[in-house]
């Protein structure tokens, strides 16, 4: 059975309209592929933009994977630079930036010195949390080493919900469901492209738009243009 399948076999209080389930469905489309899609466009983008920092990666995978082998799903949990990279960029360009904890208001409540109207719709703009630089130094500036814990030393800021700095997935009880599918999906892809291929410019200059605009995600404005070149051990 296939997750529709599961849809359709559900009786009694469990039983969901049409409706809710082509809403669910959507929201599987939209937040298992849409997400993930835009998320890869902006690792990669970056990489062509900052050829110091590819070059980092490239020697990473060389060393855990081995030039000329392929990339294995078990192997994106050592590539510990690659994932400090995917957690910048989703620091700096969060696929979902206004989280989906919608709260409503149902009297007058005081926040932080702010008065909440009753009626009014609340979310969490997380992309104006990972561009604050009372929250984060430097924000604007690309550094994935901020996410590379010292020898020895724990996960600098986990990106699962537990620290609210960067929490792209939501956080709590209603955080999003497929968060270690994703990451896992993304650090697989982005390996797999990198350490068959050098990401480079068009044309030899800079060539990247960071320019974003809010679809049904937070994308590119301008779609990512590369050239892209076998790596030399690739087969």
């Amino acid at each position: 059975m296939d997750f529709t399948d599961v849809l359709l076999s559900l009786n009694g209080d469990d039983k969901l309209s049409d409706a809710d389930m082509i809403a669910v469905l959507w929201e599987m489309i939209f937040r298992g592929t849409d997400t993930v899609a835009v998320l890869i466009e902006w690792v990669l983008a970056r990489l062509v933009l900052h050829q110091d920092v590819q070059r980092k990666v490239h020697d990473e995978l060389d060393r855990v994977v081995g030039p000329g082998e392929a990339v294995t799903e078990s192997d994106t949990a050592s590539l510990v630079y690659l994932q400090a990279v995917i957690k910048e960029v989703l620091r700096l360009h969060p696929p979902g930036p206004l989280l989906s904890w919608a709260r409503l208001a149902t009297s007058d409540v005081n926040v932080g010195g702010h008065l909440v109207p009753a009626g009014t719709t609340a979310m969490v703009n997380m992309w104006a949390i990972t561009h604050d630089a009372s929250v984060w130094p430097e924000p604007t500036e690309f550094r994935p080493e901020r996410f590379v814990a010292a020898a020895g030393g724990e996960d600098v800021v986990p990106i699962m919900g537990s620290d609210l700095r960067l929490a792209p997935f939501g956080s709590g009880r209603r955080s999003c469901p497929g968060k270690s599918l994703a990451v896992a999906t993304v650090g697989f892809w982005v390996a797999t492209l990198l350490h068959e291929f050098e990401w480079l410019p068009c044309g030899g200059g800079g060539g990247v738009d960071l320019s974003e605009v809010l679809r049904l995600s937070c994308e590119m404005a301008a779609p990512l243009e590369a050239r892209v070149v076998p790596r030399r051990h690739a087969v």
